[in-house]
């Protein structure tokens, strides 16, 4: 439904302060103007509505009412990188559903924020809303609505940051809306509205007597992605500074100050990551007040949700704690955690989370939609991302998206990015066949070495990986050119990729030593220093991080990667790795047929860090640094959500979409397990118990082959 769009906003006239903004927090430093609109309209028609349907966006921020019950929020975030964001997108999105409606009256309520906070947020640089529907009523019959001057419009200015709100400060009078230039020229989004759930903490209800402070803690049975909903009743005015924490004794918190003026009840517009909550209220006024604490649970809807359970109570624990966490990251954008909220450039993250929805909750729009919108931002800047590693893991994301989903449309509105990206990265390779240049060697994990950071390390800890994912990037893009029908692009892929592997092999493994080492000692130029490309280290780096993606990508024969990775599990090949880089062991462990060796020994790391906080998974194993505190709401970590149940059914995909599979199960060592994958066709269940053969369940439109 694309029908004729009008966005509105406040009136020039009235608020000429508050009509422009910046269009990213990561864009030139200025200060966002921050502002928050609401509008209205009520149509009463003289026939019964059956039901409505709508197409909706804003900028930044929309809260969206129909009949006094909220049923959108948004919009879906365009999704943007560290970089970049300078140039404006050309396009925002909109959200299109359908609501039924009792009666012969639709009343529209939106609250509208406008500037962005968040960096997953992205802003046109204007305040606008927008909202178009075809109202169906129940003899058949239709008729459009639009937003337009008929709304009314008025600033509430108790919103007075992102974190604050003051009741004291009343709304301002209504008037007409002002219908502004539509620069938004927005996209539907092939994605559902989100799902809320208001739930309560373990203190429900907080007295405080009149002209006393109180401090209050009160905790949520998990770690929620959240909207904050507090409530209270009094006569008078009340002070309250509500502090997030995932636990009270680690990760992060935000805070928000809140004033009340007599009953009221405030809702935030900006999402937190909540374990719970520390309250410290001032009553000021005469009498005993009432205060009721809540959150609104946000999340990418759940409509299937698969679970894996085995022999090992620890193991399904793990999984437990990786599955929730999960959720709680898949909003309208694939978050790295509800507490950081960084943008969608963080590839590397949410590729894991899209195997893990894979094995999961199923649904795999929202991984395709970050394809594509990864696709407009690496347009947007010339092919170049902010991580070189991520962009690179962009194209193996792609690919494994579209094995699962089968959505060939989506590899064909990426193929012109993926053109650029690779055309840039040639471009980082000199005569001796590898890249030698690039921008940086970002990013390779969450430690320190030698005081160095892995996350934007010099050449002599970064060079071999960024060359194993380059050459993962073109093994995968030649798959990808060769299903689009792009069989000269796939041909040229598989020449470079045979080059890289040889020029790799020549260049960046020891001989003597038999194993990769993380980089070459040769100086970087001058004019490529900058604070994410330190100068290049005289130390050689013998660690695990070449040698697992050496076997992951699949750079030397088997082999080989058996011998490394025999290697790595037994320490001789030395270094520590985050729960990040275990995805690319538990992936090189299986690719090279050692599932029954390792898989276990590598999930057991995950035991211990879920045992002592399972409300949420830990963002790593290793604080890097001594005063550095974890959150733990960081699903890039969850790979054993993917990575075990992958390993116990042997699970193949051999058309896109499961149309035809390949499973080949095994215990791995466990007494007894039970796995369920989603499809779009329905679970395949494996169950399997020791000493008896596996019972398999598969839906009868997928051909199973061994």
């Amino acid at each position: 439904m694309k029908l004729p769009e009008k966005w509105i906003w406040l009136s020039k006239e009235k608020h000429p302060e508050k009509q422009n903004t910046i269009n990213t927090v990561f864009y030139n430093g200025e200060k966002c103007v921050y502002a928050v609109a609401e509008f209205t309209k009520k149509y009463s028609f003289e026939k019964i509505i059956e039901k409505i349907d709508l197409r909706f966006s804003a900028d930044t921020y929309f809260e969206l009412y129909l009949n006094g019950e909220i049923i959108a929020t948004g919009p879906v975030p365009i999704g943007t990188d560290f970089i970049g964001n300078e140039n404006v997108r050309g396009q925002h999105y909109a959200s299109e559903a359908t609501f039924e409606v009792n009666g012969n009256v639709a009343e529209f309520f939106a609250r509208v924020k406008m500037g962005p906070v968040g960096d997953y947020e992205y802003s046109q640089g204007h305040g606008g809303f927008m909202l178009s529907g075809c109202v169906v009523f129940a003899d058949g019959t239709k008729t459009v609505i639009n937003t337009d001057e008929s709304w009314l419009a008025r600033l509430n200015g108790a919103y007075t940051g992102a974190y604050s709100y003051d009741a004291r400060i009343k709304p301002g009078e209504y008037s007409a809306a002002e219908i502004v230039t539509d620069i938004w020229h927005t996209r539907t989004v092939p994605l559902p509205l989100l799902s809320e759930e208001k739930l309560l903490p373990d203190c429900a209800e907080i007295a405080v007597k009149a002209g006393e402070s109180k401090t209050s803690f009160t905790e949520f049975d998990k770690i929620y992605a959240a909207y904050l909903d507090i409530a209270v009743k009094a006569n008078g005015t009340v002070k309250i500074k509500v502090t997030d924490f995932e636990t009270q004794v680690d990760g992060r918190s935000r805070s928000a100050e809140i004033v009340f003026d007599g009953d009221g009840e405030y809702r935030s517009m900006q999402v937190h990551s909540v374990g719970g909550l520390k309250l410290e209220i001032a009553n000021e006024s005469d009498d005993e007040i009432k205060l009721y604490p809540a959150i609104i649970a946000v999340n990418y809807p759940v409509t299937v949700e698969a679970k894996t359970r085995t022999s090992d109570e620890d193991l399904n624990l793990v999984l437990d704690v990786c599955r929730h966490t999960l959720k709680i990251c898949r909003q309208h954008i694939h978050l790295d955690s509800p507490c950081h909220y960084e943008p969608l450039a963080c590839t590397g993250d949410y590729y894991i989370e899209s195997l893990m929805t894979a094995h999961s909750f199923g649904d795999m729009r929202l991984a395709e939609f970050d394809v594509i919108r990864t696709a407009e931002l690496i347009r947007n800047n010339g092919g170049r991302m902010f991580h070189t590693t991520y962009s690179l893991i962009w194209v193996m994301m792609m690919y494994d998206t579209y094995m699962r989903s089968g959505n060939i449309a989506m590899l064909k509105e990426c193929c012109d990015a993926l053109i650029m990206l690779l055309d840039l990265f040639e471009t980082y390779v000199d005569e001796s066949g590898i890249i030698e240049n690039p921008p940086d060697y970002m990013f390779i994990d969450w430690l320190y070495i030698d005081e160095i950071s892995l996350h934007h390390p010099p050449k002599a800890l970064g060079q071999t990986c960024l060359n194993m994912f380059y050459y993962g990037a073109l093994t995968n893009a030649e798959k990808v050119f060769a299903i689009i029908g792009e069989t000269a692009m796939a041909e040229l892929c598989s020449q470079k990729a045979e080059s890289l592997k040889n020029a790799v092999n020549n260049l960046l493994f020891d001989k003597e030593k038999q194993m990769y080492f993380e980089g070459l000692n040769t100086p970087t130029p001058e004019n490529l220093l900058c604070s994410w490309m330190p100068q290049n280290t005289s130390k050689r780096y013998y660690r695990k991080h070449a040698n697992i993606l050496a076997a992951y990508v699949g750079i030397c024969d088997k082999s080989t990667a058996q011998s490394l990775i025999h290697r790595i599990m037994s320490d001789e090949i030395n270094g520590e790795y985050q729960a990040y880089f275990a995805h690319y062991l538990f992936e090189a462990i299986y690719r090279n047929g050692l599932r029954d060796e390792y898989t276990l020994t590598v999930a057991e790391r995950w035991k211990q860090p879920v045992k002592d906080c399972s409300k949420g998974l830990a963002e790593g194993f290793i604080p890097p640094e001594p005063t550095y505190s974890f959150d733990h709401s960081h699903a890039w970590g969850g790979t054993p959500l993917y990575s075990v149940p992958q390993a116990i059914t042997g699970l193949e995909i051999i058309e896109p979409g499961y149309k035809k599979i390949k499973l080949n199960p095994s215990l791995i060592g466990l007494e007894s397990a039970a796995v369920e994958i989603p499809t779009p066709y329905g679970m395949i269940t494996v169950t399997q118990q020791k000493g008896r053969e596996a019972e398999l369940k598969i839906p009868a439109e997928i051909e199973v082959i061994k």
